[in-house]
């Protein structure tokens, strides 16, 4: 079975000003393509403590997805803080998802997202915006399982299903 967890990086909706929308999408997607992954949400500030405590409660789960403070504003530290956490860069995935997206919006361009690993769990920084967030996921969901395999040592060659 597949484990994810999806943290919201933002300070009103931590503050509970407005509710997360992008997280439980993101579940929502996961739950639909991948079916038996087990998917937790978490939601925290802007803040690189809030988001290094979340991601250490996380460390084992197959994946950490984050949505949010991948932009341009002041606050935005999702990928600064994961890329200091993680042990090892992993650059394809953000590209790979941040040429899809741009498909769809040329905003894409801002994204400053970030993928890695950090010992045998993956952590890829998602658009806050909910149809950035949806597509994303979305696209992730298909690749998943051949990352995680490949995350705990697996073959290059996905398993033929029998």
């Amino acid at each position: 079975m597949l484990k994810v967890a999806v943290i919201t990086v933002s300070d009103r909706a931590s503050r509970g000003e407005y509710p997360d929308r992008s997280g439980p999408r993101v579940r929502e997607v996961l739950e639909r393509e991948l079916p038996g992954v087990d998917v937790v949400v978490e939601v925290v500030a802007d803040e690189p403590r809030s988001l290094r405590a979340a991601l250490r409660r996380h460390l084992g789960r197959d994946y950490i997805l984050t949505t949010g403070g991948t932009g341009l504003a002041p606050r935005d530290i999702t990928p600064e803080t994961c890329a200091r956490w993680c042990d090892r860069e992993a650059p394809g995935i953000s590209e790979w998802l941040r040429r899809e997206s741009q498909r769809e919006t040329p905003h894409a361009v801002f994204s400053r997202a970030y993928s890695g690993m950090k010992g045998r769990t993956l952590v890829v920084n998602l658009p806050g915006s909910l149809r950035g967030a949806e597509l994303c996921a979305r696209l992730l969901a298909g690749v998943m399982p051949h990352g995680r395999d490949m995350a705990h040592g697996g073959d290059h060659e996905p398993q033929k299903k029998q």
